[in-house]
Formats: C-alpha cells, structure tokens, sequence
C-alpha cells in the first residue's frame, strides 16, 4: 500500500510539474473603420493577457482590454476591462492544441461613466509556430455583462457568437 502510494505521489507530482514555471504571455490587437456617406465610425482594441501555467494543461491569470470607438461628430467613448482567467488545454499534436478560457472581471467605460462586470468563454485553436510561440484562433464564445452608468440604468449583455466573429492573436510560453 506504501509502494502504491509513493507511485501514485510521484506521478502526480510529475503531471503537476510537467509545465512548471512556464509563463503565458499573448495577446491581440484590432482595428476596424466602418463608412457609410460621410460618417465613419473606427474602433481600437488592445487586450494582453498573462498567465501562470501551475500544471499540465491549466494555466491561471489576468487579462486586461481597452477598446476606443470614435464616431464622427460624437466624442470617443475608451472602454476598460480588467479580470482574471483560467485556461484548460488539450494538445492535438506538436503543432495543434484546442483550449477554453474562463474569464470574469471589472469593467468601466468612458461614455456616461460606466461601471459593472463581466464573464466569458472563449474556445480557440492554438497553432505552436515554434519553441512555444504561436498563433491563436477563435471564432466567437459566450459572454455576458452589465454595467450601470450615472444617467442610464442598469444594462445587461448576452452573447453568443460562435462564427459572428473572429479573433487572431499571438502567445508564447517563456520556461522561468
């Protein structure tokens, strides 16, 4: 039983530590510029995101956003967001992984002062380009959010938005 044991410690530990002081770190980048006659509306998005992978498959971190959106004639309205996720993955290959982050978080936005929460899970496609630097794809996820401003009432947000939309972004896993 005390042999059993021991194996069963050691092979734990082994899976536990087999990403061990490994650091995420990624992100993505967006810009998008809509016009329609004379109006034109453009967006900015910056959202980097690093996380510590503790055991083989899962990582934990934080992820942060801004987003600004300018529409002629009207002021910019910058959105912030800050929160934490948790990250499980399953490698298809020595190229392909399949992952889903959790995320939840805080955040606020500029036009009417906005504040509340969020909550998300997003499915992607890692492809590792190589030594752990890769490109990362998803088409969508689930998310939902709300947020109270100083003169607009309590708004809600759920989404669901597998093929609506597409996310390209960049990673890499540094060894500590």
């Amino acid at each position: 039983m005390k042999k059993l044991l021991f194996a069963a410690a050691i092979l734990i530990s082994t899976i536990a530590s087999a990403q061990k002081n490994s650091l995420l770190v990624g992100g993505n980048v967006g810009y998008s510029l809509e016009k329609t006659g004379d109006s034109k509306f453009e967006t900015f998005e910056f959202s980097p995101k690093v996380g510590y992978q503790f055991a083989d498959r899962w990582t934990i971190g934080a992820d942060a956003a801004i987003r600004s959106e300018k529409l002629s004639g009207y002021e910019k309205t910058d959105t912030y967001k800050i929160g934490g996720f948790v990250r499980y993955a399953v490698p298809l290959s020595d190229l392909f992984s399949v992952y889903g982050d959790l995320g939840a978080g805080y955040q606020n936005d500029s036009y009417d002062n906005a504040k509340g929460m969020y909550a998300s899970f997003t499915p992607a496609l890692f492809i590792n380009m190589k030594n752990g630097f890769g490109l990362n794809f998803s088409i969508g996820g689930i998310n939902y959010d709300n947020q109270k401003g100083d003169f607009t009432p309590r708004k809600e947000n759920f989404g669901f938005n597998f093929g609506k939309s597409i996310s390209i972004g960049v990673s890499k896993n540094f060894g500590l």
